[in-house]
């Protein structure tokens, strides 16, 4: 928990380009501000969720991190060890991501080892706070041995959650197994549970090209900026104010500050730095966030879309984290991929949660169920169509039993059920969540789309990527088990208490 004799601190600068010599004097003076000295094992965490030439506003760019670490590496006590650690987007290998990004040559330049944590051991970390899902929490071996943690965002709007900045970059520190475990109606509460893994003892978010709008597909926003501190909660509660968002609109900072993890009253955080607050929201005059709902977002295009309450919500609830949201990347992805996404699409109703309204199908319309708990019961064209629910509660979800599925499995049970489904004029789509991957691979199938996952200008690289990491986890699995019992240097609670 933070300590209420420790004000923390905000440090915002002005950096108008990508030069790892700038950054990494801003950073090295902010360091120094904050009497910080990186010690034993020092893990750097940047958002890389998606990369490359298709997705170039969606991570933290190399030339960034080059300039974070120099500077970590710089103001480190002896013998410590620095390393750079993400988990990128579902059923992409994080390899691949790696290397689209730029990340590899960046790190033998600095001398610093990456961590692919779709690759490593899994640690339980015990929760006990009185709001937590569920009672223990999944994280990569050396997330949990981690003693100095560097988070090193990106600037972001999101669809699910409003933004992401510090906390919400927390996702990325589960494998596909957990990740998706209540990432529902429920995400904000997971992000918030993720806290009490560990906290980092220095931020440093990439904002100098931001991202509004979306996350994997973000539009991008010139806002020329590096943004340090020292608490996550008064870090994403400075950099919403910066965006003209109230911090406590934000469900997941809501109950981290809630809980205890810091402040999101600005009279209580020091903002210092070459740019105050108030040119900051100058230059930031504008950005637009995420957090528009799927009927909204598919209006005027061959999409209809229509979304009812998820499991236990009231009439006008939303899944904010889980299938519509992904649909809209989904559909963001493909139009990066197929230009005539739009025009080969026929006309499709997708139908989310517990809908109870009309569907007003053409004859020749698809119309689609998306997710487990998706349910309906009326006509469509004069036909009468009942879908029911098959949603199974999280509370009997074993963390230890969740399974992780690779894209080309992926591919292939798509593949599979469309052959079966492909003259039926209802189709069902089950899953809780339907992934991002699953929901490009049905846009595909509707539309006859350009599979992104085998575009020639990527497919030999990604699969490359895909076999090193495959080989990488049957050799881990020869030599020990998955899940590690907590240690000593698993902190768990005891991390912010």
């Amino acid at each position: 928990m933070n300590d209420s004799t420790n004000r923390p601190t905000v440090i915002i600068r002005s950096c108008a380009s990508y030069d790892s010599d700038r950054i990494e004097s801003i950073v090295s003076d902010a360091l120094d501000a904050l009497d910080l000295h990186p010690y034993g094992n020092t893990l750097v965490k940047p958002n890389c969720v998606a990369a490359g030439e298709k997705f170039p506003h969606a991570y933290t760019r190399p030339e960034f991190l080059e300039g974070v670490l120099r500077a970590v590496k710089s103001r480190a006590v002896p013998d410590t060890d620095v390393s750079l650690g993400e988990r990128c987007g579902i059923t992409v290998p994080t390899r691949y991501a790696y290397r689209e990004a730029g990340y590899y040559p960046m790190l033998d330049r600095v001398g610093v080892e990456p961590v692919h944590f779709d690759e490593v051991g899994q640690v339980e970390i015990p929760l006990t706070h009185d709001t937590r899902l569920r009672d223990a929490i999944y994280v990569p071996e050396p997330v949990a041995s981690a003693d100095f943690f560097v988070n090193c965002p990106k600037f972001k709007a999101h669809p699910w959650t409003t933004v992401t900045f510090s906390m919400k970059n927390y996702i990325g520190i589960q494998d596909d197994r957990h990740r998706l475990i209540d990432h529902d109606h429920k995400l904000n509460e997971k992000v918030a549970d993720l806290q009490y893994v560990l906290q980092p003892q220095f931020i440093a978010i990439d904002a100098i090209t931001a991202g509004e709008g979306r996350m994997l597909t973000p539009i991008p926003f010139d806002l020329g900026l590096v943004i340090m501190g020292d608490n996550q909660v008064a870090f994403d509660a400075v950099c919403c104010h910066i965006i003209g968002v109230d911090p406590l609109s934000v469900d997941h900072i809501r109950l981290a500050y809630e809980n205890g993890f810091g402040p999101v009253d600005l009279e209580q955080i020091d903002i210092v730095g070459d740019v105050t607050l108030v040119e900051a929201q100058r230059k930031a005059s504008g950005f637009r966030v995420g957090l528009i709902r799927v009927e909204e977002y598919f209006e005027g295009t061959s999409i209809t879309a229509h979304a009812g309450p998820p499991p236990d919500g009231d009439a006008d609830d939303y899944c904010w984290g889980g299938c519509p949201g992904a649909m809209e990347e989904a559909i963001e992805i493909m139009r990066l991929f197929d230009d005539a996404t739009d025009d080969k699409l026929p006309q499709t109703h997708i139908v989310f949660g517990a809908y109870d309204g009309d569907i007003d199908a053409g004859p020749d319309d698809k119309v689609v169920f998306i997710g487990d708990c998706t349910s309906f019961s009326g006509e469509v064209a004069g036909t009468p169509v009942d879908i029911e629910s098959v949603y199974i509660s999280r509370d009997s979800l074993d963390p230890l039993k969740a399974k992780g599925a690779d894209i080309f499995v992926k591919i292939a049970a798509v593949e599979r059920e469309w052959r079966k489904t492909r003259n039926d004029r209802v189709i069902e789509v089950k899953g809780c969540p339907v992934s991002v991957a699953e929901q490009v691979l049905l846009l595909v199938k509707l539309g006859r789309l350009n599979n992104p996952y085998f575009d020639p200008s990527q497919a030999l690289r990604f699969t490359n990527c895909y076999l090193s990491a495959k080989t990488q986890n049957t050799l881990r699995a020869l030599r020990r088990t998955p899940y590690n019992t907590p240690g000593p240097a698993v902190r768990g609670d005891a991390a912010h208490l």
